[in-house]
């Protein structure tokens, strides 16, 4: 495993502390029991696993699968279980092969989610991260709305080595992915980055706006490829899960960046979100620096949760 990785899995690990603290302790006491595996004991993981906000589906898709396992098998020792559990989660959230296509075709990715999530820090770091691949970057600016927010786009542009269309505040927002669609296009750029105003998700006039945005990319550019990425907050849980319900209404949602992941103790939504909305966790954060946002892997992020050692990885 490189240093990077490795770098990266130590912070995910210490930053999902909490969420392990509160779920795992729960978990633990139900495997170690000397109990044979009955309903009590799939109640008492149930019970666990929705405390540490892995939610209701999720957390039924999994015990029924671990209950089909069980009975298959004939296990009655329940520390054999944890095994199987683990295998469970582990493969609910594999992300799955086609996820990262965008990187190596023509694309146009749109990210979008409410205020204070981390949509402009996670624009910069996603422009790096495809920067470091080689590929050529333009960055949109259409979140036109809030004070300063261009300039701190700005900023991580530059960090990034990344050329940036903007606008004066209170431009029309489609107007501005407009622009950077044809400059993207006249440019020859291999990936176009659109940031976009911290979006609420009960107003309904500044959703029209990302369906007429949406509309602007496939008119001007329906050969590209299309990425739609909601930001969430890990530390929100299940108001994370409605922000995604409600975008998914009126984008064609691609992607998760599931964002400060560093000290919640609401980890377990990440299982949730994937299970809930079949919409795959691509990016996972853990701090600041532009290094702080990683694809997604679900081993080292079940390895980070359950305390398992992620060398072998």
């Amino acid at each position: 495993m490189s240093e990077e990785k490795s770098g990266f899995f130590s912070r995910l690990k210490q930053g999902l502390s909490k969420t392990r603290n509160n779920i795992i302790a729960g978990l633990d006491a139900a495997f170690s029991s000397d109990s044979y595996v009955d309903d009590d004991f799939f109640e008492e993981l149930e019970e666990q696993l929705i405390m540490g906000d892995v939610g209701v589906n999720a957390t039924t898709e999994i015990i029924d699968r671990l209950r089909a396992e069980v009975k298959e098998k004939s296990i009655r020792d329940r520390s054999v279980c944890k095994e199987l559990l683990i295998k469970s989660i582990r493969e609910q959230m594999t992300v799955g092969e086609t996820a990262y296509d965008f990187e190596d075709k023509q694309s146009v990715i749109l990210v979008i989610g409410v205020n204070g999530v981390g949509k402009t820090t996670s624009v910069g770091k996603l422009a790096g991260i495809l920067k470091g691949k080689g590929r050529k970057v333009l960055i949109g600016a259409a979140d036109t709305f809030r004070a300063a927010a261009g300039e701190q786009l700005k900023e991580w542009a530059d960090r990034a080595d990344c050329p940036i269309i903007s606008a004066a505040e209170g431009t029309d927002p489609a107007s501005v992915v407009f622009d950077a669609v044809n400059a993207a296009k006249a440019r020859n750029v291999d990936v176009l980055l659109i940031d976009t105003a911290g979006r609420l998700h009960n107003k309904k006039n500044l959703m029209e706006e990302l369906k007429k945005m949406n509309r602007i990319i496939d008119r001007e550019y329906p050969d590209a490829h299309r990425e739609n990425l909601i930001v969430l907050d890990g530390t929100t849980g299940q108001n994370a899960m409605m922000q995604a319900k409600e975008f998914g209404e009126v984008a064609n949602l691609t992607g998760i960046i599931l964002t400060k992941m560093d000290g919640t103790a609401k980890g377990g939504i990440a299982i949730a979100i994937q299970s809930e909305l079949k919409v795959p966790v691509k990016y996972i954060g853990v701090g600041e620096t532009i290094d702080d946002l990683q694809k997604f892997d679900s081993n080292a992020f079940v390895n980070a949760l359950f305390d398992i050692d992620n060398s072998e990885e």
